[in-house]
């Protein structure tokens, strides 16, 4: 873990249409699941400034130390919904954890040695496959990125896997094993999945030839989770506190000024 990450927050009492006056003074609605006060979600708002670099520097795998009301709470970041065209958040969803109960969160991989290798020294590519990795641990005991040299790698070919990452003690790599026998996953483990390939550049750029070239991904959202919220999330969030609940979509916003 690296330096403490910190937020303060207050509670939020203005609802429904009413939360684009806070968004004016730049102050961000929000929501914390899992409890302050009670296991219902709990409403609540806090600077722009603050929270934007406690988005930059915590993202969705690192704890967020909070306190409301002089009351402290260690959260995860679940949720943010931003500005189309600004990309400001507009309304943040925290899950609280507690500190002696570990949580799965997904890690960035960090290659070290980049323009090191002995392959990029004779000309070849090393190319990064997966990006990221979900890791089980203790709040405090998530690591900020899994990183993996690529100093070793020498020839077309070369690559690395899940396997050759070294992560510490009380951290575990979460493999998605769905339990059932006589599924795909029974032959595949996380720890064989690719990290990085080392290619010719002549075969890289005949791979993307061949594949029509560097297609845009048309399943990236908005979320800074990359997917849609979950279908409990959803429904989580329509009850009383929830966002769907209180903060209409800035295009409703917008309609109703």
């Amino acid at each position: 873990m690296g330096e403490r990450i910190t937020l303060e927050l207050a509670e939020r009492t203005v609802r429904g249409k009413k939360v684009a006056r806070l968004r004016k003074e730049l102050i961000v609605p929000g929501v914390v699941y899992g409890a302050i006060k009670s296991d219902k979600p709990y409403n609540v708002q806090m600077p722009l400034g603050p929270l934007e670099k406690v988005l930059k520097a915590a993202g969705s795998h690192s704890p967020v130390h909070l306190r409301l009301n002089g009351k402290p709470a260690i959260a995860m970041i679940k949720d943010v919904e931003r500005d189309a065209v600004k990309h400001t958040p507009l309304h943040v969803s925290f899950h609280a954890v507690k500190q002696n109960e570990p949580v799965v969160a997904e890690v960035p991989i960090r290659l070290t040695g980049e323009g090191e290798s002995e392959a990029e020294k004779n000309g070849l590519i090393v190319l990064q496959t997966l990006e990221k990795l979900e890791v089980k641990a203790l709040p405090m005991d998530l690591p900020e990125a899994l990183e993996v040299s690529i100093l070793h790698l020498q020839k077309a070919g070369d690559r690395l896997t899940v396997a050759d990452l070294k992560v510490a003690n009380g951290v575990e790599i979460v493999d998605n094993d769905d339990g059932r026998e006589g599924t795909d996953d029974d032959e595949n483990s996380v720890m064989d999945f690719v990290i990085a390939n080392v290619y010719e550049p002549s075969a890289l750029a005949a791979a993307n030839d061949a594949a029509g070239g560097d297609a845009e991904d048309e399943s990236e959202v908005a979320s800074d989770n990359g997917s849609d919220t979950p279908q409990d999330l959803q429904e989580a969030e329509s009850q009383p506190g929830g966002k769907l609940q209180d903060e209409p979509k800035q295009s409703n916003v917008d309609a109703n000024k």
